[in-house]
């Protein structure tokens, strides 16, 4: 980000700081041209991780059976969901609620039992735990903590939002956040020439053009 936008999002996040009885996240919203999203091989299903994290604790569920795996999740902070255990969540309003508040992961082998039990649920809510590959099962669950998913939605209206850090970050960190964003974008495009305008906002004030 060019020292000139750097500064106008820092003047912007000092002005709106603070206003409201809890921390409000800063969001992105990037608008495109000539990149029509009504056709299929142009839609965004993006995973963006963030070099400095939405700025919020984030919790992390993994499905395992493998001790190794679960000892290690266990130990980077995570919840462990075992096989046995799955069946008694299905009919449980609170413990499906739950599912929806947690960063998933899960070991590949138990992605078959997990889409029969929660693929209804969890589908139309682009909540499907992500497999779990590779032994750095800890860096795994820091790494999701930290990715956000861009994803074209509803009409495939040319714009996508997303969540890029919060009011108490540095305003530099944001900005990290945010060419991350736009840098995956612009690679997944192909070109710059398709992003029209990007906005920042807070969770409650009126959005600013970066872009």
């Amino acid at each position: 980000m060019e020292k000139e936008t750097l500064d106008k999002l820092g003047s912007f996040l000092s002005e709106n700081k603070g206003k409201r009885k809890f921390t409000q996240s800063v969001e992105l919203a990037v608008n495109f041209t000539g990149w029509d999203m009504s056709k299929q091989q142009n839609r965004l299903n993006l995973e963006v991780r963030l070099p400095n994290g939405k700025g919020k604790a984030q919790k992390v569920l993994v499905f395992a059976d493998d001790k190794n795996v679960s000892e290690k999740a266990e130990a980077a902070g995570a919840r462990v969901v075992g096989t046995a255990s799955m069946q008694g969540m299905v009919n449980d309003k609170a413990a499906m609620g739950q599912l929806l508040s947690h960063e998933l992961l899960a070991q590949p082998a138990m992605m078959p039992q997990i889409a029969k039990l929660f693929g209804q649920f969890l589908g139309p809510r682009n909540k499907m735990p992500k497999p779990l590959i590779g032994a750095d099962v800890g860096g795994a669950v820091t790494g999701i903590t930290k990715s956000i998913y861009i994803r074209s939605k509803g009409k495939y209206l040319p714009t996508v939002h997303c969540i890029v850090g919060n009011e108490g970050m540095e305003p530099s960190m944001i900005a990290a956040n945010i060419d991350e964003v736009m840098g995956a974008l612009v690679k997944r495009m192909g070109s710059k020439q398709y992003i029209k305008s990007a906005y920042v906002k807070l969770t409650m004030s009126k959005p600013m053009r970066i872009v």
